[in-house]
């Protein structure tokens, strides 16, 4: 397994980075990825240039973390200065008067490089309340190796049907490698982060232009029954308790022919000293279905500040500093120009060093460019966001439905029960919060 994730799946690690004359403690939350735990290390570089200010760490699992950030945030508890959260909170958060606007980042900091899809998805009226640490959309990444071996070549944007073909091919379970690996583990922003995109590309929707959910659709059986049958077939054991993690995991360990997930895995999957496959990687668009959308989302971990902060002055120098330019000139100094934090600004992909060193670049930026939120499916739908509707309801309603679709991936519930406890739920919880009249 990777060190770097080592000692933090499914737990938290609190640590603190502290100076001599330290008068401010910065306590911040994140999540327990790779990029995260880079800046970690990396924080004696914001300490020494900020004497003044320690820092503390709470670095989560990802579905633990929104759940303790979220329930801090909104009872105002004040136990987080910095919170990492993502493109679906920042809109909702700043509407409730929750968050900081970002005014205050310093001359340099040139918010004008951000990339425009994901600067827009971090700000409300105009306003930053948000400062992307890394965007990402998803892709394919897949073993160039056992794609050869299996007598197929990976187009640049392949469907559906290639994808389960390629899989099934490339599977050799005696072997212990799996010709897919994807999402399993129950989450909003989990296993339906891929499964809302996957969707998308079939043609389904989370709801109608009246907010009647549509799991009893023709296109959500078909999205679940692919996915599941897909997973049985060519899919590694114990598939329901993987999330990205995992897999990542699994990937490096070269146990995976393809792995569908976010585009900042890619530096990881390409990194020698981290993957036994680093040299046999490639990539290709999220997969389609010819209607028009791929299966590909857009996000971004991003940096804010809740409003209920005494440190705010201290707190923004922090942001300032981890999604500056400097601090990825920083991390190039320390671990090469491939391993920066990807997908947050115009600059970097106008880089020669970065495009030469990272393979990944052109598939990650197309990958973001063609993610739409405002139009994420081929029907209408009356909600903004790819693999997530941008309502304040999402977080319980994608958590519940990830939790009948991990149980039909894990065998304990068929995916017509699955889809039609979706249906009951989503409809019950939508008429009780007034959407549906």
């Amino acid at each position: 397994m990777n060190k770097l994730f080592a000692g933090f799946l499914g737990a938290a690690s609190i640590f603190a980075t502290s100076t001599a004359f330290a008068e401010t403690t910065l306590t911040i939350a994140t999540v327990n990825n790779g990029d995260m735990i880079r800046m970690q290390g990396l924080t004696d570089d914001f300490t020494k240039a900020n004497p003044d200010i320690a820092v503390k760490w709470v670095t989560l699992e990802e579905n633990v973390l929104r759940q303790k950030v979220t329930t801090d945030i909104a009872t105002k508890g004040g136990q987080f200065d910095v919170l990492t959260i993502g493109t679906y909170e920042v809109p909702i958060w700043a509407g409730k008067e929750w968050l900081v606007p970002l005014d205050n980042l310093g001359s340099d900091y040139d918010v004008d490089d951000l990339l425009p899809k994901i600067r827009a998805a971090l700000s409300s009226n105009g306003k930053l309340y948000a400062a992307p640490f890394y965007g990402e959309s998803s892709m394919v990444m897949y073993r160039t190796d056992l794609m050869e071996k299996a007598g197929l070549k990976m187009p640049d944007a392949p469907s559906w049907d290639f994808i389960v073909d390629a899989a099934r091919k490339m599977t050799d379970k005696a072997s212990e490698t799996y010709g897919i690996c994807l999402r399993g583990k129950a989450g909003w922003g989990e296993n339906m982060a891929f499964l809302t995109a996957m969707s998308n590309s079939f043609g389904a929707r989370w709801f109608d232009e009246q907010w009647h959910p549509q799991f009893d659709s023709a296109e959500w059986k078909n999205t679940l029954t692919t996915y599941v049958n897909l997973m049985k077939e060519a899919g590694p054991p114990g598939a329901s308790s993987n999330g990205f993690n995992e897999n990542l995991a699994l990937f490096n360990a070269g146990k995976c022919g393809m792995w569908i997930d976010a585009t900042v895995a890619a530096s990881f999957v390409t990194n020698p000293k981290e993957s036994k496959v680093a040299d046999k990687v490639g990539f290709a668009l999220a997969p389609n279905k010819g209607l028009g959308k791929n299966a590909n989302w857009l996000w971004a971990w991003s940096l804010a500040i809740p409003a209920g902060s005494q440190k705010v002055e201290a707190a923004e120098k922090f942001v300032a500093w981890a999604t500056s330019k400097q601090y990825t000139e920083l991390v190039a100094a320390k671990e090469g120009w491939a391993n920066v934090p990807p997908g947050t600004r115009t600059s970097l992909y106008n880089n020669p060093e970065y495009l030469k060193a990272a393979p990944f670049a052109k598939p990650t930026i197309d990958s973001i460019n063609s993610a739409d939120p405002d139009h994420p499916t081929v029907k209408p739908v009356p909600y903004v966001g790819v693999q997530y509707a941008a309502i304040p309801e999402f977080q319980g309603l994608g958590t519940t439905v990830g939790q009948q679709f991990s149980a039909a991936l894990s065998g304990n519930m068929s995916v017509e029960d699955a889809l039609a406890a979706a249906q009951s739920a989503v409809e019950r919880e939508m008429t009780r919060a007034g959407y549906i009249k």
